[in-house]
């Protein structure tokens, strides 16, 4: 696993071959990013959450790029274990690894961030429900950006804040956004 861009560019870190989770590729990752740089400026005291985070490519992404806090959730105790890992490694207090189950979190949260990024599993029976919990939790301040990536069988496109899919080879990307305070009365 790499880092693309930002302070920690070309860092790489070997993630173990027992781990269960699927790394968003680099390929992927990339477009991502590029795609999200139009959307937000990173540096700019950005509040991230990253949901079943597996190996913490996403969140070691962001904070490399500059975002002020990112809380990195993930269930599994070894994937969690690496994440912390990671953080200690590049010496960084910008990123909150979380042990705990993402739904649970969802539930009892009372922040909101600029950014949420979630790669669940993509058998997860629930994932199809995840865009809706992240609303009605009102877990985005006002229009900011949501991207769940999932399989190709799934669109989201009837989502009322649903704004764009973006695929690469077998990741999909799909974005929404909060309404801005005067949409949400």
């Amino acid at each position: 696993m790499r880092v693309i861009s930002g302070i920690y560019k070309r860092r790489r870190f070997d993630v173990p071959h027992t781990f269960k989770a699927r790394p968003t590729t680099d390929f992927a990752k990339e477009n991502l990013f590029n795609v999200l740089s139009n959307y937000i400026d990173f540096e700019d005291g950005v509040t991230a959450l990253d949901l079943f985070a597996g190996t913490g490519s996403i969140s070691i992404e962001l904070v490399s790029r500059g975002c002020d806090r990112v809380i990195s959730l993930e269930k599994d105790p070894q994937h969690h274990a690496f994440i912390s890992k990671i953080m200690r490694e590049v010496k960084t207090d910008k990123c909150l690894p979380i042990k705990g189950d993402v739904f649970r979190y969802i539930d009892r949260c009372s922040e909101q961030f600029d950014f949420i990024f979630a790669d669940p599993p993509y058998a997860l029976s629930e994932l199809s429900t995840i865009p809706q919990r992240i609303f009605e939790h009102h877990l985005l301040k006002p229009g900011a950006l949501f991207v769940l990536e999932h399989g190709k069988d799934l669109s989201f496109e009837e989502h009322p804040y649903f704004i764009e899919h973006r695929h690469y080879g077998s990741v999909n990307f799909s974005f929404f956004q909060a309404p801005e305070k005067e949409d949400m009365e």
